[in-house]
């Protein structure tokens, strides 16, 4: 899955254990109605937030994922946490200068529509 937004805020990174890190961003959709979404970064994948700025525009490759626990008193309660795997930035100026580039030039040497002969003619000269 991805999340198409911009970055709210990056937190520093934190050691949860010896051998586990995690660093978080919080990204805010792009639609009419802006969610919050925090997005978790593990291990060595908290080093691709360091290829962003707050404020900018990005794609994040997300995973969803979900665990069960059962509280001491026996009760099952569920999580869940996005794990952000790929970040890319998204520049719209550069999108749209990308495809400008991309695009065929329209043609500037064709005759007005007025100065174009007229086929007045009711014959269909194809052959079938």
């Amino acid at each position: 899955m991805e999340i198409t937004g911009r970055i709210k805020e990056i937190f520093p990174e934190k050691q949860i254990s010896a051998s586990f890190r995690k660093r978080e961003a919080v990204i805010t959709t792009l639609e009419q109605y802006p969610q919050h979404i925090l997005i978790e970064f593990v291990q060595d994948k908290g080093d691709l937030l360091n290829t962003v700025n707050v404020g900018q525009e990005v794609k994040v490759s997300i995973d969803i994922r979900g665990r069960e626990w059962t509280a001491p008193d026996g009760q099952v309660k569920y999580f869940n946490s996005i794990h952000g795997w790929r970040i890319e930035q998204n520049s719209p100026s550069q999108e749209n200068q990308a495809s400008a580039n991309t695009a065929p030039a329209p043609p500037t040497n064709l005759p007005p529509l007025d100065a174009l002969p007229k086929d007045n003619s009711d014959e269909d000269d194809l052959p079938f």
